[in-house]
């Protein structure tokens, strides 16, 4: 049986959460970010990669990577940065400023969102919530891989009644209201936020885009992603993956490897080897054990194929990166 791959691969890369501040800007201001590495341990503590992202939920402003050109973002728009780059908002295009690193542990130490003013006197040109999301990359992320190094998602884009406008109000509501529980229900909406912004995504790409989540689009190579993602401990060979999707070996190998980078059966190597990697750090199971969960007979084997994978062997991963209790 299939999987959705999306939800199996973010399930599997740890995705957390966290809506740091919300932002009442009045022209001229700027907010300069540095790149999420250096605000990591301060904003999601233990992620291996954050990625930063903002929804404009009122007025207007401008953003974009650093020394690239700006982008006008409206009301219902969201940017992400996928990559962790450095990149700025500001009230008109071409403003820098010094990222001010104290702002995060100072988000720490009250409640989130932090509610934050920027710029002179007078009603406020833009309102605007600053989220961050943490997940694993190592030793594959085929998501994180896939995305852009900004993603600009237009409120125009998506109609008025649809999920991801809905996302956006109840995360107003609730950064504006200051419930008891809140910043648990904003770090959830987070999450959503960003799974809904992917699905539009998707659902934009063209037939000339390539990469995972042009796979995950397409009718065979998806399905091939979703039967992989379901099985991955099946003995599954090209022969049998392409009889499931209904193409030929040679059809299912070129167009995989087109779409995704690499021949489905290194593939699923790879997304073994993030499973296994999740399942060592975990620290429950023994090594022969993992083996056999992510579809190896003998642990001599699997140790061989995580070691030429990932470049350590399944021991030194687990002892580097194995989960606190």
């Amino acid at each position: 049986m299939g999987a959705d791959a999306l939800s199996d691969v973010l399930r599997a890369v740890r995705l957390s959460s966290a809506m740091f501040f919300h932002l009442d800007v009045r022209a001229p201001w700027v907010a300069e970010a540095p790149t999420s590495a250096a605000c990591a341990s301060a904003v999601l503590p233990g992620a291996q990669h954050v990625i930063e992202y903002h929804v404009v939920i009122d007025g207007c402003c401008w953003g974009g990577l650093i020394d690239a050109p700006s982008i006008r973002l409206e009301a219902g728009d969201i940017i992400a940065f996928p990559q962790g780059s450095a990149h700025v908002l500001s009230s008109a295009p071409g403003m820098r400023s010094i990222p001010d690193l104290s702002v995060y542990g100072q988000a720490r130490a009250g409640q989130l969102p932090l509610m934050m003013r920027l710029g002179e006197n007078g009603p406020a040109d833009a309102r605007i919530l600053c989220g961050f999301l943490g997940c694993d990359t190592r030793p594959f992320n085929p998501l994180v891989e896939a995305l852009p190094a900004v993603l600009h998602l237009r409120g125009s884009s998506y109609r008025e009644n649809s999920g991801l406008a809905y996302l956006i109000s109840a995360a107003r509501a609730e950064s504006e209201r200051r419930r008891t529980g809140g910043e648990g229900v904003l770090a959830r909406l987070g999450e959503l936020l960003f799974v809904e912004a992917i699905r539009c995504h998707i659902e934009a790409l063209g037939p000339e885009q390539t990469g995972w989540l042009a796979g995950l689009a397409d009718r065979h190579v998806g399905q091939a992603l979703n039967l992989l993602h379901g099985e991955p401990a099946a003995g599954w060979t090209l022969d049998e993956l392409a009889k499931a999707v209904g193409l030929s070996r040679s059809t299912l190998a070129q167009r995989f490897t087109h779409l995704i980078g690499q021949p489905p059966m290194q593939y699923l190597t790879r997304w073994r080897m993030q499973l296994a990697a999740g399942l060592l750090a975990s620290g429950r199971d023994p090594i022969a054990r993992v083996a056999v969960a992510v579809g190896y007979d003998s642990e001599a084997a699997f140790n061989r194929a995580f070691r030429r994978t990932v470049g350590t062997p399944p021991a030194a991963w687990r002892q580097a990166h194995i989960s606190p209790e």
